[in-house]
Formats: C-alpha cells, structure tokens, sequence
C-alpha cells in the first residue's frame, strides 16, 4: 500500500504570534531598567538613663523605569523614588550606575532620573508612539521587575482609556489586563511595534490581596512624555490651565464656575457656557477638554468654539500655570 504523501507544512498563527512578539521583547528589553533607592529614616527611642534618642533605620525600595533617550534620562513614577537619599539604576546586561533625580510631579506621579556619566554614555532608549492613537483591544506587553523579578514580560489587552479612579489629582489611565505587580510601578507599556506607549502605574486589588487580579493602569505615553520634557528643559512641569470648573450636562461640557482673574475669565467665557471643542477637536466631556489643554505647555495659545448665550463663539486665550490650589477660588 502506498504511503500517504505529507500535509504541506502550513504556518502556525500562534507560532508566528509567539515569534513577533519575543522579537519585540528583545528589541524592548535592553531600555527598561531597575530602578532602586535607599533612604535612611530616624525613629525614636526612649532609654531610662539617656531620654529620648533616634535609631537610624536603612530603607531600601525598588521598581521599574525606561530609558527614553540616548543620554540616559529615566522616566519612572515619583512615588518609586519619593523621599529617595540614593538612586541607582540596573540595566538589562547587569551593569549598576548612580542615578539622580532631575525632576518630579505629584499631580502626575511622574519623575525623571539622569544616569550620571550619561554624557559620555549613549543608552539604548524606547521611542514613544501615540496613546491617543491606541485602541481598545490591542495588544499590549508590560515590562519591569515585580517582586524584584527583573527584565519580566507580561501580555495583554487594552481594556479602556480614559480611566479615573481617583488615586491622583489628574487621570487619564490607561487599562489594561496585562499582569502588573508589585515593583512593576514605572516600567514601560509598549504596543507590538515596540514602541512606548504608557507608564505602568497602579493596579486594581480585591479584599486583602495585593497581586494583580486583571486590572491594571498605565499614564498615556502622550501625556507622560509632555510632562517629561518639561522636567528635562526647566526641572519641573508647569501644568497648564485656563482657570473653569467644568461638568457634564445632556447637551456636552457646561462650564460650571470660571476663576476670576484667570485665562478663561480675561477672554470672556462665562458660567452656562457650552464648550464644543478645542483648537478644531470636538470636546464631547470635561475630560476631552482636559485633555486637550494638558496636550500642550503653560503659555499655549487655544481656541475654543462655545456656545454662550444661544450664540456661537469663538474665543481664543493663552493658557497659564496652574497656581496652587489654596489660591483657587480665593480659598
């Protein structure tokens, strides 16, 4: 009996799924890195014969950063280098360098770090892509270093974008189902064409755990690299604003309040104004229009089409820094 000729060899769309992906990591890898910082704390101590006296006390930390240009500056979440006395930078090939903290957001909860000798060194680095291009359902790799796991790779989807859930004073979160842990804060989101597409920021806990439960949150690599390069010019990000409080109505964004003295006041926008859109970009929330404000630098000039009145309008002004918020509304 002849023998059955063999199935021509057809491609596997998991293998070359697997493949695509493992090439990406590989070109990826080499800009993320370790971030560690250590801090000493005094705590206080009482003895019969001496009083009260300080104990000092070593306090290590560590997370995860990205390199985002040849010169070895580091972008990271503040909250992992917060307080830090020293910081110091692994790579990917095991080699440690000192690190310094260049500037920081709060708001935000952005820092960038400069690896010292940066000038003589030229680091691989990750180009950033478009979040605002980003779409729900992609795929999306996190890398960093969880539980002191470094140069860890987890796989996911983009679940939503926009995402606030009230952990910081502005948010724009991106989510994802990527597993994100503990030590992974300040690592870098990257799509399949290696390129940045977010900071990992946070996760979603349930009851008592603090591992990873398929919820994950991600600063937009837009908005993280406007604030970035702010600090790496000036040494801070001077957040911009055009002084309202806004809300969402039936009928779109309804400017509730309006700061007086502020940019908004000086060009005329008044309480019960509709916002229709931003420099040509519809606003359809409060949101849409923070975005569109925070997209650019403190002096920008922005036009907004409004409603007052009934009557549309044009009204152009130039944003200002936010003042800090107990000057706010005379409080």
């Amino acid at each position: 009996m002849a023998a059955s000729p063999a199935r021509a060899a057809t491609p596997n769309a998991a293998k070359v799924f697997g493949t695509a992906v493992a090439d990406v990591v590989e070109r990826v890898m080499p800009a993320v890195v370790v971030v560690r910082t250590e801090a000493t704390r005094y705590r206080v101590a009482q003895d019969w014969y001496y009083g009260l006296y300080r104990i000092p006390e070593r306090l290590a930390g560590q997370g995860s950063g990205v390199i985002i240009n040849k010169d070895g500056y580091v972008l990271t979440n503040r909250h992992v280098v917060d307080g830090a006395q020293e910081i110091e930078v692994v790579l990917n090939d095991g080699t440690k360098h000192p690190a310094e903290l260049i500037g920081e957001d709060v708001q935000i909860d952005l820092a960038v770090l400069r690896i010292k000798g940066g000038k003589q060194l030229h680091f691989p680095f990750l180009a950033p892509g478009n979040s605002d291009a980003l779409r729900v359902g992609e795929f999306v790799m996190a890398l960093g270093s969880p539980f002191s796991l470094s140069s860890s790779v987890t796989l996911g989807i983009v679940s939503q974008k926009g995402r606030a859930i009230g952990a910081l004073p502005y948010e724009d979160f991106i989510q994802t189902d990527a597993a994100v842990n503990r030590g992974n804060s300040g690592g870098p989101l990257v799509d399949l064409d290696g390129q940045l597409v977010g900071i990992n920021t946070m996760i979603q806990t349930a009851g008592y755990s603090e591992g990873n439960i398929g919820i994950s949150f991600a600063i937009p690599v837009n908005l993280a690299m406007t604030v970035a390069g702010a600090i790496m010019k000036d040494g801070a990000w001077k957040r911009p604003w055009i002084g309202i409080m806004m809300e969402e109505s039936a009928r779109g964004v309804t400017v509730a309040r309006v700061v007086p003295g502020g940019p908004a006041d000086q060009a005329g926008l008044q309480a019960g104004d509709l916002i229709l859109s931003v420099n040509g970009a519809a606003t359809p929330s409060p949101r849409a229009v923070q975005r569109a404000i925070l997209g650019g630098q403190a002096g920008d000039q922005l036009k907004l089409a409004v409603e007052q009145q009934g009557k549309a309008r044009e009204v152009t002004l130039k944003t200002e820094a936010m003042p800090v918020p107990e000057r706010l509304f005379g409080e």
